[in-house]
């Protein structure tokens, strides 16, 4: 899993440093190209293959071209730090330790798509990264041509989805949009808006000063380039790894000690999949390959549970936050999530009626594709494939009322 020789995204001082002043981070990388040098850069960034670390993975490039060809010099750069996934903390490792790069990335993309405001939405509950931030700004020459403002980003999953992430700078209201006009087109007040994650922009950092060919020479697979994932597992502390795309799950299991009784693994987060370590193992994370395959890499994070975890009581957790998540806009999020959480707590704690089972799998079905947005979805396709790795947990709940594991916990 070693990376070729140069700098990534987590070169330099180690992330128990906190975060890396601007004499330090110049020092390292050097600065950007200046402005003249910058013109051609969407080119360059679709040329890189970068995919966007937000959780969809749509190409950067073709995100900025789509932008810059509506602007008129009037556009809107959000960096969405929102960081709503429960299990990830790769944006705020970024946020904290590397505010530079994330800024860097930032004026990439301004001076990409024209535009003079550049808006960086974080968490409200990351009041650590929002500080970093606000020094690191003050630690920059202003560009007189660029506005910068932090904004802190209601708590909630769907708060940052782009339309989601418009709909509260222009309204106050973090849920998503199904507007005809995409942010793109007509987003911050009206105007042309990239909304781009952290992590995507601080490969922008990079691959403006080193190129698109340096950014291809890692990665194993079809996708190049590397990735910043967050690995837990029982009574493990998350921790944010860099790697090239195409390790091996069974690699990033062997980074932590108390994954060597680990059975399953959560991939992707919450809009992810379960999957049976020992089936999955020597599967590549690589966006493309792992979709073929129905997994997803989604935001980058790879949880690990062992035998002690109860499957059912794990994905009723999981469930109950989902259904909690709503933006509360359409019937299958509101009653159907609601009831799947209800019942599957019932199977948990062993005070599920007959056949509750069946009916989560028929909800399941008159929910999934039937939302206003992708949160429903998301959440349903997590429940299936717990359904499939947990089906003996499910089936003895259901069957006995009594859990197989020693404990419901996962970390």
């Amino acid at each position: 899993m070693t990376m070729p020789f140069g700098p990534r995204l987590l070169a330099g001082p180690p992330l128990t440093d906190g975060p890396e002043r601007l004499e330090a981070h110049r020092a390292r990388l050097g600065d950007l190209p200046p402005s003249t040098g910058r013109r051609d850069v969407i080119s360059v960034v679709e040329a890189s293959g970068l995919l966007g670390r937000g959780g969809a993975g749509f190409p950067v490039g073709r995100k900025w071209r789509a932008v810059a060809e509506h602007s008129a010099g009037d556009a809107v750069v959000v960096v969405n730090g929102a960081e709503g996934e429960p299990r990830s903390a790769k944006d705020r490792a970024l946020m904290e330790c590397r505010p530079h790069l994330v800024l860097d990335g930032a004026a990439v993309a301004a001076e990409a798509v024209g535009a003079p405001d550049v808006i960086l939405y974080v968490g409200s509950e990351h009041t650590e990264a929002r500080r970093v931030l606000a020094r690191a700004i003050a630690e920059r020459e202003p560009d007189p041509g660029v506005r910068i403002q932090i904004v802190a980003a209601p708590v909630g999953y769907v708060a940052g989805e782009a339309t989601a992430v418009v709909h509260y700078l222009n309204a106050a209201d973090a849920r998503p949009t199904f507007l005809d006009a995409r942010p793109h087109e007509r987003g911050v007040a009206g105007r042309p808006t990239l909304v781009q994650n952290v992590e995507s922009l601080a490969h922008v950092a990079l691959i403006a000063r080193f190129g698109d060919t340096w950014y291809r020479e890692v990665g194993r697979g079809p996708t190049r380039g590397s990735a910043l994932v967050t690995v837990s597992g029982t009574n493990t502390r998350r921790t944010v790894r860099e790697i090239e795309y195409g390790t091996t799950i069974g690699e990033v299991a062997r980074l932590s000690a108390s994954t060597s009784t680990a059975d399953a693994v959560l991939l992707g987060g919450y809009f992810g999949t379960w999957a049976a370590l020992d089936e999955v193992r020597d599967e590549p994370l690589d966006p493309v390959m792992m979709r073929e395959r129905g997994l997803a890499f989604g935001c980058g994070v790879v949880s690990f549970s062992d035998p002690r975890t109860c499957g059912v009581a794990a994905t009723a957790e999981i469930m109950a936050y989902m259904a909690g998540a709503t933006a509360a806009q359409c019937g299958p999020c509101v009653f159907g999530l609601a009831a799947i959480a209800q019942a599957t707590r019932r199977l948990a704690d062993g005070t599920a009626p007959d056949h509750d089972l069946e009916r989560i799998e028929g909800w399941a079905a008159q929910v999934e594709g039937r939302g206003a947005c992708h949160h429903p979805d998301g959440a349903i396709a997590l429940l299936r494939s717990a359904l499939h790795v947990f089906a003996d947990d499910f089936a003895r709940h259901q069957d006995h009322r009594r859990c197989p594991a020693a404990r419901v916990d996962v970390a």
